[in-house]
């Protein structure tokens, strides 16, 4: 009896033809509940409402399952990033601050996407059209590091613009691991992610020797003027 039921579900859903998007969907639904390694090919199925063979109709196995999940965040990923960067304009710093920021809201605003693609423990090589979306989106973090790079001061002694992505990746990711997840994950702060992330960066960038002062000539030099030890803001504007 509860074969037939099954059975009756599989056939509605490939009646409407859209079997594969309800997987995909049931997918999503219970990563956001149980996390990308919590939930079986089975689960997927019933949440679906078909039965537990209907999937391998689309998917070899619950990894491309997950792979096709992943692979549809990065391509969301990278349209979010690829906006926020706009090919660096007006200025480098300032698009880098709006790529950071989407990261945390990425991260923040599609947690299943995001588990699925970085905590799904997926072999990077799984899936080729996965691995090309996961690099088109690290090649923008890649452009603006090599932006960044070019703003140093001559003879400043600085890491390789790749290592120097790798780095602010990394910062990234963990802050947005961290701090701006949009699930019970998310950790507490006493400021916002996005503020932590900009002071981070800048301390990176300080440490390196680029230029962080991005404040008028006379506002510098009217900073210079007031007593020492007055709080500064990101970016070494005053608060």
């Amino acid at each position: 009896m509860s074969w037939r039921k099954e059975q009756r579900r599989a056939e509605r859903g490939y009646h409407h033809g859209n079997l594969k998007e309800a997987l995909l969907q049931a997918a999503l639904g219970l990563i956001a509940e149980k996390g990308a390694a919590g939930f079986t090919f089975a689960d997927a199925a019933r949440m679906a409402g078909v039965s537990p063979a209907a999937p391998y109709r689309h998917f070899r196995d619950r990894d491309e399952l997950l792979s096709s999940i992943a692979q549809r965040g990065f391509e969301q990923f990278e349209t979010i990033l690829t906006k926020a960067w706009d090919d660096g304009r007006p200025d480098t710093v300032s698009a880098f601050e709006r790529v950071g920021k989407a990261y945390l809201a990425f991260a923040r605003e599609e947690p299943a996407f995001y588990s699925a693609m970085f905590e799904s423990g997926l072999p990077a090589d799984l899936n080729p059209a996965l691995l090309a979306a996961s690099e088109r989106t690290f090649g923008i973090i890649r452009a603006a590091a090599e932006r960044l790079a070019a703003l140093a001061p001559p003879g400043v002694a600085r890491p390789p613009a790749l290592m120097m992505a790798l780095h602010i990746w990394s910062m990234s990711h963990g802050v947005a691991s961290l701090f701006a997840r949009g699930d019970a994950a998310r950790r507490k702060l006493p400021m916002s992610a996005e503020d932590l992330l900009e002071a981070e960066v800048l301390i990176y960038l300080r440490g390196l020797g680029f230029p962080t002062d991005r404040r008028p000539a006379d506002q510098k030099a009217s900073a210079d003027q007031k007593p020492s030890g007055q709080p500064s803001g990101p970016w070494g504007a005053p608060k």
